[in-house]
């Protein structure tokens, strides 16, 4: 189905469905869904052409040779130019809509992704035609959250999240990550990656705690600025985030917003000068890298919310910080903060503050009209409208987009998505960043020709292994894919022990009838995948409100087997099992590890050792959480 009758059939469903607007959860997935092409009739190719663009097409482009982005935007009326200060969902703005309102940017979304990279091609070309038929033909730049991986596209790596690069602390590894996923990015031609996350996570009950590298600082600034480096030499556009504190947020605190009370997210981040200090080294090497663009967080700093604090923005990151390149509002976050009541306000508030390109998914047409009426009543003034317009025209001319609009120059270093290379590239990772927490009686590595009892919901199923930002914004169980794989090409803990059982004469067995045959079983449980708040937990634990339906009945299965057991860990922090602990022999945290679960069953087998080590303390109970006096500390990791 050609794009245009595809995007025409959506308006179409738009204006029916009325001008709702959008949770951020609902009603993305079913709007997204009906962009989906069909990938049999396009050929995704080493270089991303461009299909069926003539030389007219690119004419308007001609006007702006020679043109600094200060001489560019000067050319622009104010309405043009609060268009660009704009990033809207592509499931409120339609492909010929951008001929007549040309918003700098365009959002991707949370729904469950069918798009191949090369439809996403077709998709972004499409908008770029009718872009460059505006009055102000600026081409634009389609941003998403390839955090771990491109995970709006089918067929790509989906590597470990930030919690297992963490526990790797492999910064060769971290770099080529950073490349590979640049290189998978430019298959899709969305180039503007809102990544790296550099919170420093404090509390592990917060639902973004995977996104983290580490507690430490220092490992977060190291990480971060390889996989940054790696983006950058790939030739992408790196976003770092969120701005500042965001992983230092306090558990009663969370904001309340839109209907949702959160438990800690988005909440109060109480921190020392020397705490700050920390946490802005880490952006003084993303900036000292040339990142191009930095995202504000949704929570707030000692009691001022980000998006407001003018102080930290304009004095800090700008002043001492010397950050020269775009300052960016997190989804609809302008919206939430509190020196201001009504979206005008909150515009006017936040653009004062240093914010230069919002990201209001659902009402970017009244920013746009209140920009306007903010600089003819003198509340913002048109030189701080034409600095933010200034950094994000030179965003785009240094990412190339004047020059090659369509992105038809772009070369990749792989041919297709999914490459080998790349795959055992995060194997590599996977491997890596196992921590093995017990190993009583050397349970571990697996005994050749051992029959290995498989059992628990974590064991096969690449929703699972993946969490959250993956295929759409909160992930999701193969078994809620109505037991359709999440990712297509990966390979489950299970999937890779059977691959190897052959070469270690391991039998591998999933039924516990047949237990009375097994040598030691294998129990692998985890948390359900989740987002953001969606992942924040008063209770930590194992068989609580985020444990994966199924672990409860495994862990008691294993229990009642008079068997050595192997407990896996699949979740995207450090959970509560110290009810469980002492009757397990052997205990591996494997966090979130993406794709490539064969790198477990690396590890499991000795065919690559123990080398991971935590990145953040482990706690046995909330208490002791609160009295910060951790199980095990961070750098804790057996090694055989």
């Amino acid at each position: 189905m050609k794009i245009k009758t595809v995007l025409a059939l959506l308006s179409v469903m738009v204006l029916l469905c009325g001008c709702t607007k959008a949770t951020g959860q609902s009603s993305v997935g079913s709007s997204i869904e009906s962009v989906a092409m069909d990938s049999s009739s396009i050929q995704a190719e080493h270089s991303t052409p461009s299909q069926n663009v003539t030389e007219s097409q690119t004419d308007p482009m001609k006007r702006y040779e020679g043109m600094t982005a200060a001489e560019i935007t000067a050319s622009m009326t104010l309405e043009e130019k609060a268009c660009q200060m704009q990033i809207p969902a592509i499931y409120h703005q339609e492909s010929y809509q951008m001929a007549t309102s040309n918003y700098g940017s365009i959002l991707s979304t949370m729904g469950l992704v069918r798009q191949t990279p090369a439809d996403w091609c077709e998709i972004i070309e499409e908008y770029q035609r009718a872009a460059l038929r505006a009055s102000a033909p600026i081409p634009f730049v389609y941003g998403q959250d390839s955090v771990h991986g491109v995970n709006y596209a089918l067929d790509t790596v989906i590597f470990p999240h930030n919690i297992n690069i963490g526990a790797a602390n492999d910064p060769d590894l971290t770099y080529q990550m950073g490349l590979a996923v640049a290189d998978e990015m430019k298959m899709t031609k969305m180039i503007w990656n809102y990544a790296p996350c550099v919170a420093v996570a404090s509390d592990p009950r917060w639902g973004r705690t995977y996104e983290s590298y580490s507690s430490d600082a220092g490992i977060v600034k190291h990480l971060a600025a390889q996989f940054t480096k790696g983006q950058l030499d790939g030739g992408v556009i790196a976003c770092t985030k969120h701005y500042i504190g965001d992983g230092s947020v306090e558990f009663g605190t969370g904001e309340f917003s839109e209907g949702t009370d959160r438990l800690i997210d988005r909440g109060n981040a109480t921190l020392t000068d020397d705490q700050i200090a920390e946490q802005l080294a880490i952006y003084q090497a993303q900036i000292d890298l040339g990142v191009q663009s930095i995202m504000i967080s949704h929570s707030a700093l000692n009691g001022i919310k980000m998006h407001e604090n003018r102080h930290y923005i304009l004095d800090v990151l700008r002043g001492d910080l010397g950050f020269e390149g775009v300052v960016v509002s997190d989804w609809e976050s302008i919206q939430n903060i509190n020196g201001a009541n009504t979206l005008k306000e909150q515009i006017i508030l936040a653009i004062n503050a240093g914010i230069d390109w919002l990201m209001e998914p659902n009402d970017f047409r009244q920013a746009v009209q209140y920009i306007v009426e903010a600089v003819q009543e003198g509340k913002i003034s048109e030189a701080r409208i034409d600095e933010a317009v200034t950094r994000i025209i030179q965003l785009k001319l240094d990412a190339g987009l004047f020059a090659d609009p369509y992105l038809e120059q772009l070369t990749t270093m792989q041919s297709e998505p999914g490459s080998a290379a790349y795959r055992d590239l995060a194997r590599q990772l996977v491997e890596k960043s196992l921590v093995l927490i017990k190993n009583e009686q050397e349970t571990l590595p697996l005994q050749r020709g051992a029959t290995v009892l498989v059992l628990g919901p974590a064991a096969n199923d690449t929703g699972v292994q993946c969490g959250g930002w993956t295929r759409q914004w909160n992930g999701m169980t193969d078994q809620q894919n109505n037991g359709k794989k999440v990712i297509e090409n990966g390979t489950t803990i299970l999937e890779g022990l059977q691959a190897v059982a052959e070469e270690y004469e391991l039998t591998i067995v999933t039924d516990a009838e047949q237990a009375d045959n097994a040598d030691v079983i294998l129990l692998c449980v985890g948390e359900q995948p989740y987002a953001e708040w969606n992942g924040d937990t008063a209770d930590l634990s194992l068989t609580g409100a985020l444990g994966l339906p199924g672990n409860q009945e495994a862990i008691t299965i294993a229990d009642t087997l008079d068997l050595p057991t192997v407990a896996l860990i699949v979740a995207g922090r450090n959970v509560i099992i110290d009810e469980y602990a002492d009757q397990w022999d052997s205990i591996v945290m494997c966090g979130l590890f993406g794709s490539e679960g064969d790198g477990v069953a690396n590890v499991l087998t000795g065919k690559s050792r123990f080398q991971g080590a935590l990145s953040m303390p482990w706690y046995t109970s909330i208490e002791q959480l609160e009295e910060n006096r951790p199980w095990l500390e961070v750098g804790f990791g057996l090694k055989n």
